[in-house]
């Protein structure tokens, strides 16, 4: 499960700056995870309630906003999102030729800090 290292590394990251700038407590923490970013949700949120545990993080809730495969199609140029985690061909031509430009990012997005 490589989610718990990822939550690891994301609990690191808002501590850090939590303390550079003074926080002494973490209320949430908002993340934006890609369909195709081979996180799972799940995995995440259960990793996030294991690891929180004496961190500055302790009662914090973890929210997660989803974000859709989307790309645009080489062959007919149609902008397009799918609610998939992957994707073979083009939802409107079929073609294969397309470039992927959302759905594989993971980012921290926001905190709720005091």
């Amino acid at each position: 499960m490589h989610e718990a290292s990822l939550i690891l590394n994301v609990l690191d990251t808002v501590t850090r700056k939590c303390q550079e700038e003074g926080y002494k407590k973490i209320n949430s923490i908002r993340l934006r995870i890609g369909r195709a970013s081979g996180v799972l949700p799940d995995a995440m949120t259960f990793a996030f309630e294991i690891t929180k545990e004496n961190t500055l993080a302790a009662e914090a809730s973890l929210l997660i906003d989803i974000i859709p495969v989307g790309g645009v199609c080489k062959a007919c140029g149609n902008d397009f999102e799918i609610e998939e985690n992957y994707l073979t061909s083009c939802p409107y031509c079929k073609a294969t030729t397309f470039e992927i430009n959302q759905g594989r990012e993971m980012e921290i997005v926001e905190m709720d800090v005091d």
